[in-house]
């Protein structure tokens, strides 16, 4: 029960990423960037200064960079800590009680802390969308892409693309910007989303194709 050390692995080259029957382009005009679960929690299993830990925060800040100087718009997840038994609920009985509602737990880890416009998501379960105003803020906006980096690649990054899928949003799974337990469950993640909801792309990919569409318009 809870989450176990993470040893080293290293994160998956582009040349490796699964190549799925989806087409789809991100576009900086309906595109919205989710930081899943980036908390001092969720990072603490992972040596920081080691792969897949160092490209991880440094992908998702090159993202969050790009999106803010090309107007898209940007949310975070973060899950409350000292969830009741009833918030709590199943996850319990997976992962034990979880985390505390300290600053030490609960923050974004460095660099990558919300900035005054972007949106902040408690997060509740797997899912990104479950119990949260994501899908309203997105149709609000006129977003229907949803760009997904974070923690852990095949719990609630793979969910959160599924949802999104499930909703007509088209999602790009950020290989190297998201992380996992170890490399098998990371290339899990990306194998199933890439054959069944979503596009599995590189960071450098969707910089340049955020940037190209930008671009053309």
């Amino acid at each position: 029960m809870g989450i176990p050390h993470i040893d080293p692995y290293p994160m998956p080259r582009e040349d490796e990423l699964p190549a799925g029957p989806a087409g789809w382009r991100p576009d900086p005009a309906r595109a919205m960037l989710l930081v899943h679960d980036m908390q001092q929690y969720f990072l603490r299993p992972f040596t920081a200064d080691a792969s897949p830990a160092a490209e991880l925060v440094s992908n998702i800040a090159a993202l969050l960079a790009a999106c803010r100087r090309l107007g898209v718009p940007v949310a975070y997840t973060a899950q409350p800590g000292d969830m009741s038994d009833r918030d709590r609920g199943l996850l319990k009985d997976v992962w034990g009680s979880g985390m505390d509602a300290t600053p030490e737990q609960r923050a974004i880890v460095p660099p990558l802390e919300p900035a005054g416009s972007d949106l902040v998501l408690t997060k509740w379960r797997y899912s990104a969308f479950h119990r949260t105003s994501l899908l309203a803020d997105m149709r609000r906006a006129g977003r229907d892409q949803l760009v997904i980096c974070g923690v852990y690649a095949h719990v609630g990054c793979l969910m959160t693309a599924c949802d999104a899928f499930s909703h007509d949003i088209e999602p790009f799974l950020v290989a190297d910007a998201t992380a996992d337990f170890d490399a098998r469950y990371h290339r899990l993640a990306l194998d199933y989303a890439a054959e069944r909801c979503a596009r599995v792309a590189s960071t450098r990919g969707v910089l340049e194709q955020l940037g190209a569409a930008a671009v053309a318009r």
